[in-house]
């Protein structure tokens, strides 16, 4: 039986202490971005053990001390006991700025149950699939009934570890209105009505971010996930678990977890691998019907293809903090869907870290290979230095 569990980790450096004041009535969080660029969509995540706040099943505040506008703010139990622990905003940060916000306890209020914009779940109503999508992007993979029905040659089964892209052009949720007009209307999500379509074949490429270990010339894979924990959904991020049966790659025994995360305002999911067996992994990008033009940045530690889509221009990438990039291939095959360009990423102690999404001209985000890579540069370079957090008691 599959069970729910909340889970959390940081991507950003927090500067935690306690510091008591006289006449402070909040607690305080201070945020300072020591760039020249504006910082928006970034995730500040923040323990709760900070503020001893003895009831946390209260609804928790966070306000700009000088504006006092509140901002849109997420909690989400870490441990799964049942107890909120984490804080995450994003806040607006001019270039070289700093900034006070106060952590305020009101009273629980019933607001209707609605749709997060970071949202993710599992979907046996169609197979057995894992989705997960924010207000920019929205993906899918592949679960053990669908692996089944394809070993067993029965229609609508898909093998697969890669992860798909769906391709939506709207700000709003689309995850279960596409399910339901796939599987309960004459219409079908591969087809564009305005929200955009699932056109993106995956098959037994890696997708936009599935991994792989190259043993001489050759790439091995894990077949698709075995069991599936949500970890959260909110306004702020959705993230969830992923587990692997073992996988050998060619004498080599690897175990395999992925915990991906997804926050608002970004075209990445995080991917979080927990990997046994090897000292390397590699994560690909599908090089489709091979037209598509790729970018490698190794300071930034990012791959980037970018190809013709239908009528369209679709660029994906990954992205490897801290300088784990160990290199690059541009895998090209005649065996059906096996060329990817794939990021070679260093593990360390048993993890390996890295983001990969995509970008639809269509959507409107970006209009050509520079924006694309352009964005991949800003993303990566926030990663190096991320906003400071300072907590005040």
């Amino acid at each position: 039986m599959r069970k729910s569990i909340l889970l959390l980790s940081s991507s950003l450096l927090i500067c935690l202490f306690s510091c008591k004041e006289e006449g402070l009535s909040n607690p305080q969080i201070v945020i300072e971005n020591t760039s020249g660029t504006n910082r928006s969509f970034e995730t500040v995540s923040v323990d709760l053990d900070n503020f001893k706040i003895e009831n946390l099943d209260q609804t928790i505040v966070i306000r700009d001390l000088d504006s006092k506008k509140e901002l849109i703010s997420q909690v989400v139990d870490n441990d799964g006991d049942y107890r909120m622990d984490i804080l995450l905003f994003q806040p607006k940060m001019p270039p070289l700025s700093k900034k006070t916000f106060e952590v305020i306890v009101k009273e629980k209020i019933k607001v209707p149950d609605t749709i997060s914009a970071c949202y993710s779940r599992f979907a046996p109503e169609r197979t057995d699939d894992y989705a997960w999508e924010n207000n920019r992007v929205a993906f899918r993979t592949y679960g053990p009934v669908a692996q089944k029905m394809k070993e067993d040659g029965v229609k609508g089964g898909t093998l697969s570890s890669g992860i798909d892209a769906w391709l939506k052009r709207v700000d709003y949720p689309i995850i279960n209105k596409w399910y339901h007009k796939e599987l309960n209307t004459e219409g079908s999500y591969h087809k564009d009505d305005g929200e955009g379509l699932d056109n993106f074949h995956v098959g037994v490429s890696r997708g936009v971010g599935g991994i792989a270990k190259k043993v001489d010339s050759t790439y091995y894979y894990s077949k698709n996930f075995t069991t599936w924990k949500t970890i959260t959904t909110g306004p702020i991020r959705t993230s969830f678990v992923l587990t692997y049966e073992n996988w050998d790659a060619n004498g080599n025994m690897i175990s395999e977890e992925k915990k991906i995360s997804l926050d608002y305002g970004s075209n990445l999911s995080k991917f979080e691998i927990t990997i046994k067996g090897t000292d390397t992994i590699s994560a690909g990008l599908t090089l489709h019907d091979k037209d598509g033009e790729i970018a490698v940045n190794d300071q930034n530690g990012w791959v980037s293809y970018w190809e013709p889509h239908d009528n369209s221009e679709l660029g994906t990438a990954i992205v490897v903090p801290d300088y784990k990039m160990t290199g690059y291939d541009h895998y090209i095959t005649d065996k059906k869907d096996e060329s990817n360009l794939f990021a070679n990423i260093k593990v360390t102690e048993n993890m390996a870290l890295y983001y990969a999404g995509f970008g639809w001209k269509k959507s409107n985000q970006f209009k050509s290979q520079k924006e694309w890579n352009g964005y991949l540069n800003m993303f990566a370079e926030r990663l190096k230095n991320p906003l400071k957090v300072t907590v005040q008691q």
